[in-house]
């Protein structure tokens, strides 16, 4: 969200990492819950305009969307009621789990899920 929002800063490393995604050196996901989270957000707290452009153009980033599973729906439920997490942040941490891979995130909630490897941005 902060780089959908041009926050200073992190907009260059965040287009870092998708420069890096779309020339395969990584490869990034997001879970379908997220995504409409950032919508909801965006709707929220900003234009519907900048909403709608985010709901557009998420389907021309380089990262995959998926839609949780029913497996992966049990984890999230599963992680958040061991953590002090949202219920959208579970899902965010089953998928890089489901993956192996690091979370990129700012959000300091996801220091309290152990096991999970972060990829920090500092808000």
């Amino acid at each position: 969200m902060e780089w959908i929002t041009g926050k200073r800063g992190l907009s260059e490393d965040v287009s870092s990492l998708l420069s890096k995604a779309e020339s395969g050196e990584v490869s990034l996901f997001m879970s379908a819950i997220n995504a409409g989270e950032v919508y909801y957000f965006l709707r929220t707290h900003h234009e519907a305009s900048l909403a709608e452009s985010w709901r557009e153009s998420s389907g021309t980033l380089p990262v995959a969307i998926e839609v949780p599973s029913r497996e992966d729906i049990w984890k999230a439920a599963a992680l958040k009621s061991r953590y002090p997490i949202s219920y959208a942040d579970a899902f965010a941490a089953a998928l890089a789990q489901k993956h192996a891979c690091q979370l990129v995130t700012g959000d300091p909630e996801f220091r309290a899920v152990k096991g999970l490897d972060l990829y920090w941005f500092d808000k």
